[in-house]
């Protein structure tokens, strides 16, 4: 965990992101009693439904449903009543040891999800590229040390290989280009540790068809390891199936050109939102995100990927890192979009 700066907390005040949050993380630590959460088949997971002595319930409950109402409504009330809290399930595997929060909608018992953890400052960097940069928008909220998160939709990536990969109405040839453009994403802006059950497919039905987005939901490895290949979702062993998916319906210049494609798409946004993403960069090149050893060999390796290059050898930490490597991945794009290619040039 790295704690969140003074810099990086001015940051989120500026932008909205800083919000009074009735409840904190170590609040929802105090709970008297667990027990494990199954999925539908029976199956442990890695969950375990909490509970809380009366008194301390009520307050919980109550501070719960408002912040649910502040990520859905910017804190309007006046749909709270028919809101109550389902369930406060805890992870205690991996690092963030989160809270996921079940709200329930008592009228037609709906329900929907969000989560509660240590505010990291690489996740929070982590969540801002990726509303940045990525086709997706994600909304997340910060108060001293508490990080309060959306919940993602979509099918965990290990369960939609297991179950739903070989399935007759999958679109593989869809699918090989999102992981190929997934890929790509994740290598430009360093995010690691993109095995399968740290992303989720979201399934679109479209004309005759059906349309693919793999999304990330586990952001704390922002730009924090050492190998390049940790960057790059295809070399994990737990990818491997989707990576024998790629291969088998894409040809080289078909991912040459899915590459050329995400990489255009992630320069647009980069230019929509240049001064934000410019000040955030700012902040992380002068804020501690890893150790000096992992930024050593980052640095080696991305400069030999990209045959020499010395502006990555010169970085001193991962914030600069990520600056220079968006530089030297978006070159050649950023020197394309009208305008904006001038001043870079220049």
């Amino acid at each position: 965990m790295f704690p969140v700066n003074d810099r990086l907390r001015a940051f989120l005040k500026q932008h909205g992101r800083e919000v009074r949050l009735p409840v904190a993380y170590r609040d929802l630590l105090h709970f008297t009693y667990s027990f494990p959460v199954k999925n539908k088949d029976g199956q442990p997971t890695h969950w375990e439904a909490v509970t809380y002595d009366s008194r301390e319930w009520e307050y919980l409950r109550e501070g719960l449903v408002q912040i649910y109402a502040i990520l859905k409504t910017e804190g309007d009330m006046s749909f709270s009543s028919h809101l109550d809290v389902a369930r406060v399930d805890y992870c205690p595997f991996g690092n963030s040891r989160p809270f996921r929060i079940r709200i329930v909608n008592k009228f037609n018992d709906n329900y929907d999800h969000y989560y509660i953890k240590v505010a990291d400052a690489s996740r929070v960097y982590g969540l801002e590229l990726e509303d940045m940069l990525s086709p997706n928008r994600i909304t997340y909220f910060t108060y001293n040390q508490t990080l309060v998160e959306e919940h993602i939709p979509g099918i965990p990536g290990d369960i939609y290989i297991q179950q739903h990969l070989d399935r007759e109405e999958t679109n593989k040839i869809r699918l090989a280009k999102e992981f190929v453009k997934f890929n790509e994403r994740c290598f430009v802006r360093l995010l690691g540790d993109m095995r399968s059950y740290n992303f989720v497919v979201d399934i679109t039905p479209d004309i005759e068809d059906y349309q693919y987005r793999i999304r990330a939901i586990d952001f704390d490895q922002q730009s924090y390891e050492g190998r390049r290949n940790l960057y790059l979702p295809q070399f994990f062993k737990e990818n491997n199936r989707l990576v024998e998916n790629a291969l088998r319906y894409l040809n080289e210049e078909s991912i040459r050109q899915y590459q050329s494609e995400e990489r255009t798409m992630m320069t647009f946004r980069l230019v929509s939102a240049r001064y934000r993403i410019k000040d955030l960069l700012d902040i992380m090149g002068k804020d501690q995100v890893s150790t000096p050893e992992k930024v050593a060999q980052l640095k080696q390796e991305l400069s030999d990927f990209h045959h020499g290059n010395q502006p990555l050898l010169k970085a001193h930490n991962m914030g600069q890192l990520l600056k220079a490597h968006l530089k030297v991945c978006l070159r050649k794009n950023l020197l394309l979009v009208p305008r904006f290619g001038l001043r870079y040039r220049d």
